[in-house]
């Protein structure tokens, strides 16, 4: 049986098709991370896979955030899953058990740690090489990461942690063999890391103590003949490193790398997805494991393993795949689901309050529902049927009118008012002369009358011409400045970025870079190398190149 563990950033990155992207990895369980896929949000085309039966675990607290999936292929159907480490999202009759020792863990964290769609879990029958059948535990987990900035999400870390090591442990001692396997977001040896000297107080890190005190450190054969019933020794695991057990030296083997320097290019990245197996499996049935970091999508790349046993499929899905959802499974729901009217406001505050923090500062939220859209149509659509006709006709004839220039916003336009007053005092003074001849004819004869009438034409002609000289002269300049006025207000308002200097090393025009961090510094703007992020020793990498942008620029 084939095995395969990728953390996805987003369900969004089976861009060809999920079906296509599992048949490419070619194995009987593929167990996916970061999902961020809610259960309100999770479409048919992800969950209904033709060929395979999922099982997805979904955060609680917010949407496009975590989230794990299994997809086993129909030849390795589980006979049961179960979502998160408690046991508290258990409702059903399939659940895998064997919780462990819960009694160092308080009520509430039991529920913060599996209230983010962190674990999932599927037991299934396999054959071994001798012929005995025995049941094999994989726990697909994404484990949280140590934001900094934040101290308690570090305790989070240590807590999910513990709670995975008891459940491992305890799935171990009640006979089946257990596989853990997905994104544990440590590095754990300095052969992991791509520059483990940067890293202060590398070994201190209490990630990798943890690892240390979860893995074995010696060879599987150390173990075998212990009894597993019994507590492991000190800094003695009861599982091992797979990829470290195939390749205990191989080094530039990385699994995850920042996709904002560019660090794939370079391979300056970390190896934090792992597939750990019991120490009597990884001894007797594993055959191979290793990375696939030519395969792109993700700032992550996958991690396969290769045993010699074989999986044997049960003769129906658990009650926790997909295809038994209602909106899925095709049968009629009740009328009440569609007479309800759910409080969508009141539900959202106790959403937000479950989480005590983001996992990242600069997580892009995906997913976001679909029906924000529709909604602010329906709301247009029912505005412009409550304005009265008679407003609605006025709002329509002036809406015909030419659209004036965006610059009147901004400044008055004095030109066009003294033109205005020069025309009205025209018009007024020539219709104060026809009224005069008008009255004048009256009392001269009809000869007197039409050599009057031409003379006031000729007048006026060459009062039109004098104006129009006029007005050639006026209006020149003050289009002129009109256009060198309208230039030098956008150049002040839409001003582009500042030209970008070169860097000592390799002479090549900076990127500019945003700072986000909170902090003193956030917002401004600065400029570094364009190269790759890499090893200082590396010449095809970023150099040290650093210049902030200086204000008004």
């Amino acid at each position: 049986m084939k095995i395969v563990t990728w953390n996805i950033n987003g369900i969004r990155t089976f861009k060809g098709g999920i079906k296509r992207a599992l048949d490419l990895l070619d194995a009987d369980i593929i167990c996916v991370q970061e999902t961020k896929v809610t259960r309100d949000l999770l479409d048919e085309g992800s969950a209904i896979v033709d060929g395979y039966n999922s099982y997805f675990s979904y955060s609680r607290g917010r949407s496009g955030y975590s989230g794990v999936a299994t997809y086993c292929r129909d030849s390795a159907t589980p006979l049961a899953a179960e979502e998160g480490l408690t046991g508290l999202l258990t409702n059903h009759d399939g659940a895998v058990g064997c919780y462990g020792d819960q009694t160092g863990f308080s009520s509430e964290e039991l529920q913060l740690l599996d209230n983010e769609g962190r674990a999932m879990i599927t037991k299934h029958r396999i054959m071994c090489q001798d012929q005995e059948e025995k049941t094999l535990t994989v726990i697909n987990v994404y484990c949280p990461r140590a934001d900094p900035e934040k101290p308690e999400r570090k305790q989070f870390k240590l807590q999910f942690y513990k709670l995975l090591q008891h459940r491992a442990e305890a799935v171990l001692k009640a006979g089946s063999h257990v596989i853990v396997l997905g994104d544990v977001n440590t590095s754990h040896r300095p052969i992991d890391h791509c520059d483990p000297c940067e890293t202060n107080e590398f070994e201190d890190n209490p990630g990798r103590k943890w690892l240390n005190e979860f893995l074995h450190n010696g060879s599987p054969e150390d173990v075998l003949d212990e009894d597993p019933k019994q507590a492991p020794e000190l800094n003695s695991g009861r599982f091992v490193d797979t990829f470290r057990l195939f390749h205990p030296t191989r080094t530039n083997a990385f699994t995850c790398w920042s996709t904002l320097t560019g660090a794939r290019q370079t391979n300056y990245g970390t190896r934090i997805d792992y597939i750990f197996a019991d120490c009597k499996l990884a001894e007797e049935q594993f055959v191979a494991t290793d990375i696939m970091p030519e395969v792109e999508g993700s700032d992550h790349c996958p991690v396969w393993g290769k045993l010699s046993c074989s999986v044997l499929p049960s003769s129906k899905p658990p009650p926790l795949c997909t295809r038994y959802l209602p909106e899925f499974v095709g049968k009629q729901q009740k009328l009440s689901r569609f007479l309800i009217k759910v409080d969508q406001k009141s539900s959202q505050p106790e959403q937000k309050s479950v989480l005590p923090g983001s996992q990242e500062d600069d997580e892009r939220t995906e997913n976001v529902n679909p029906s924000g859209a529709n909604s602010v149509k329906k709301r247009l659509l029912a505005a412009d049927s409550v304005i009265p006709k008679g407003k609605k006709t006025k709002m329509q004839s002036s809406s015909s009118k030419p659209q004036g220039n965006l610059l009147s916003f901004f400044k008055p336009k004095v030109a066009n008012l003294k033109d205005q007053e020069k025309e009205t005092t025209f018009t007024s003074s020539q219709s104060d002369q026809k009224a005069k001849a008008s009255r004048d004819s009256s009392t001269v004869t009809p000869a007197a009358a039409e050599e009057t009438e031409r003379a006031s034409d000729a007048s006026s002609q060459r009062c039109t011409v004098l104006d129009a000289d006029k007005q050639k002269n006026t209006v020149q300049p003050t289009v002129a400045q009109s256009k060198g006025a309208s230039l030098g207000f956008w150049k002040s308002v839409l001003h582009g970025p500042p030209p970008a200097p070169s860097c000592k090393v390799h002479r090549e025009p900076c990127v500019l870079r945003t700072v986000k961090k909170e902090g003193p510094n956030v917002g401004k703007q600065f400029f570094v190398c364009a190269r790759p992020q890499g090893h200082a020793s590396n010449p095809e990498a970023r150099c040290n190149f650093f210049e902030w942008v200086e204000k008004g620029k």
